[in-house]
């Protein structure tokens, strides 16, 4: 399946970056562009990485 339509990565990709040490979607962008076009793809890679923003709302600080 894909995440970024733009530069056509694949849900599998962005995994295979994470598993040889991407830790932040700037890094997962960094390694294969996703994410740095439209952007609409941002939040889905967040969630791969486990790190989604419940309902959109920034956490309080």
């Amino acid at each position: 399946m894909f995440v970024c339509s733009c530069f056509g990565i694949t849900e599998q990709q962005v995994h295979d970056h994470v598993a040889a040490g991407a830790g932040t979607p700037r890094e997962i962008a960094a390694r294969c562009k996703a994410g740095t076009d439209c952007g609409s793809c941002v939040r889905r890679i967040q969630g791969l990485l486990g790190r989604a923003a419940p309902c959109g709302r920034r956490a309080a600080g």
